[in-house]
């Protein structure tokens, strides 16, 4: 073990391990390895060239950082407290305590300075590709000669777990493909992970992976503040390169007993240890969360930022002067603000078509007048008909570009547009089919989890897709993603219902969005005022019977057209039936009691109808016409017929629910 010079910077050094110390010991719970052995890098990183305004944590131009190995999070909340963020001591004594400012891993919503939720591997990884894409995006749009308004960098701080899970390879490979040279990762390669040394499950070449992948890698001692430091300058010279910085370091680094184990990773050191350690480091043993008045007012000197900040804002008066229009655009844009009356340019249907189509349609259409909306798919732009018309792909020499390509890269794609939409600044569109939402489900999580309002638009939603079979046709997906908290999934029936669904994905602010979109055509039968349509309460009544209703038939998306052809059979009959279009769940439950009763009565035989599982479609209604079992390849309208999403079965199955 080897024990730090008493240095200044060394005092600040082990008085960010003292404190993460002291914070996992008092909670008795959390990660003290990490910030033991990573703190010098991280210093290095945070005093001498991180960017950042303590007392303005959301200046747009400030350098962003990111702690993707989120279990270290004490790592970031003692940087944040010695830096001048709000994160108090008394913060820090709280950590992993309910409702604090410092929970177990880095929560974007609790905490100033934290730019995402981190925690699950390998996500930080791949949303600091999204955060690059869009300061490289920003940049090249609005920047002009002499006036460089977005110039800043995305620092992550990355673990050998973020590296060994495969999100990391995907996004990995696409930041090297588009040459993202303001893209820094430091690597803290201490070779231990939960189950003991790396060498059990990872041994792989990392500085020869991340070279193919067109990455400029350097190797450094992690311990050695000069070292670190001069390989951030040299990253910073390579401008068309992502870089990785392998970083030695040893974890749990003053722990006579526990340093370079993995008994440091994940528990307390305990009181004994924690006595040795402090002698070790030269950390006085009392009082616990110790910060010396030097230690405290040189970390708070470094924090440069408000000088940054205000040499920022003159450049941008200047900006404003040379350039007006750009930056009021840009402007607009920071702060979220729509165009006033940009939803006319929604436009309606009347005729039978996909919703893949009109949302293409809708899509193209709302573009034209919100310069900062993107598209993009992984590789299925022809089936998800997310490209937006006139713009070219973003790639290398063309950042400014508005349609992205992510390749068959699902679940990066969704965490690099998360990554996109947190920056700020511009909305972002992830393409896919809807049952590859299992392979960026932890992506689509996260922004629900970090209320990050990003677009996800996921065609081919059914067994209508046919021929592809049960391998693409998604059965349990949409009771799945309704399962989860804040995200507003929507499945419309028709053009017009797609148009309003986009227009409440732009217009939300703390939830994502996610459109489940037909692949086959659907006639026009829901109201065609779409800046102003009844799909923006979830659930509306479509048709109302011919008087007091004997039975509801409630649907969503290319099953809303079975229900309405299936009322006319029983109003036909004698039957007075009411059809109720209910694009979105979440919407719904966000109603009064009073508006939920009146579009579903309690007491009124219901039945729902979704070619989909009928998980929870029980709350709803009293008996179901879904799909609980895998589908089977062949031409879409045979497979409606063969698994009873007919008028005539609708129909039949109201008559059996009233006897």
């Amino acid at each position: 073990m080897r024990i730090a010079e008493p240095s200044l910077e060394n005092l600040c050094i082990n008085t960010i391990r003292g404190l993460s110390i002291d914070a996992v010991q008092k909670a008795n719970s959390g990660h003290p390895g990490l910030p033991m052995g990573a703190a010098p890098m991280a210093f290095a990183l945070w005093t001498r060239h991180l960017r950042f305004n303590p007392t303005n944590p959301h200046w747009f131009d400030r350098d962003r950082f990111i702690l993707s190995a989120g279990h270290g999070s004490m790592l970031l909340y003692s940087l944040l407290h010695l830096t001048g963020y709000d994160v108090s001591l008394e913060d820090l004594k709280q950590f992993r305590q309910a409702h604090s400012k410092t929970p177990g891993h880095p929560e974007n919503t609790m905490t100033a300075g934290v730019e995402m939720a981190t925690g699950p591997l390998g996500q930080g990884f791949a949303h600091g590709v999204g955060f690059a894409i869009a300061e490289a995006h920003l940049a090249a749009r609005y920047n002009r000669p002499g006036h460089e308004v977005i110039n800043h960098y995305t620092y992550a701080l990355v673990s050998d777990g973020d590296l060994m899970e495969g999100i990391s390879s995907e996004a990995g490979s696409l930041a090297g493909h588009l040459q993202l040279g303001k893209m820094i990762y430091l690597y803290d390669d201490n070779g231990i992970s939960i189950d003991g040394s790396t060498s059990l499950a990872f041994t792989e070449d990392v500085f020869g992976r991340f070279s193919a992948f067109g990455w400029h890698v350097q190797r450094v001692d992690g311990m050695n503040v000069e070292e670190v430091s001069n390989a951030i300058e040299a990253a910073k010279s390579v401008s068309d390169k992502p870089s990785l910085i392998m970083c030695k370091t040893v974890i749990g680094f003053g722990s006579p007993n526990k340093e370079g184990t993995c008994k440091a990773h994940g528990a307390p050191l305990g009181p004994d240890e924690v006595i040795l350690a402090k002698e070790a480091l030269g950390i006085p043993l009392e009082p616990a969360f110790y910060v010396s008045d030097e230690v405290s007012e040189w970390m708070c000197n470094r924090a440069t930022g408000q000088m940054a900040e205000m040499d920022w804002n003159t450049r941008w008066q200047e900006y404003t002067v040379a350039y007006p229009a750009e930056a009021a655009e840009l402007q607009a844009m920071i702060d979220g603000k729509l165009p006033s009356g940009w939803t006319s340019a929604l436009p309606s249907f009347t005729e039978s078509v996909a919703t893949r189509k009109s949302g293409s349609d809708v899509l193209n259409a709302i573009a034209k007048v919100l310069p900062g909306l993107l598209g993009g798919s992984a590789d299925l732009a022809e089936s998800n008909l997310t490209a937006i018309h006139g713009e070219h792909s973003f790639q290398p020499g063309h950042f400014e570009n508005r349609n992205f390509c992510y390749g068959v890269r699902e679940h990066a794609m969704a965490a690099a547009v998360n990554g996109i939409v947190l920056h700020g600044g511009l909305k972002a569109i992830a393409a896919s089919f809807l049952q590859f939402t299992d392979y960026c489900r932890p992506s689509i999580r996260l922004a629900a989890l970090m209320e990050c309002p990003s677009l996800f638009v996921f065609t081919h939603d059914s067994i209508g897709l046919g021929e592809d079979g049960p391998t693409h046709q998604p059965i349990e997906h949409l009771a799945a993603l309704r399962a989860m908290p804040n995200l507003n999934t929507i499945r419309p029936c028709d053009g017009n219902e797609t148009a309003a669904a986009y227009k409440v994905a732009v217009e939300s602010t703390h939830t994502p969005t996610l459109l489940a979109l037909s692949r086959q055509n659907l006639p026009a039968v829901s109201p065609n005022t779409v800046a102003n349509h009844p799909l923006e309460r979830g659930a509306y009544v479509l048709v109302e019977a011919s008087s007091s209703a004997k039975v509801i038939l409630v649907g969503t998306g290319s099953e809303v057209q079975w229900c309405v052809e299936a009322a006319k059979q029983l109003e036909g009959e004698g039957v007075p039936t009411r059809v109720v279009s209910m694009p979105s769940w979440f919407l719904f439950e966000k109603q009064t009691s009073e508006y939920k009763k009146t579009v579903l009565p309690k007491g009124t035989p219901t039945l729902a109808v979704e070619a989909g599982a009928s998980m929870g479609w029980h709350k709803y209604s009293d008996a179901q016409v879904c799909i609980d079992h895998f589908g089977v390849s062949g031409p879409a309208p045979a497979l409606f017929k063969e698994f009873g999403f007919t008028a005539e079965n609708v129909a039949a199955k109201a008559r059996e629910l009233l006897g």
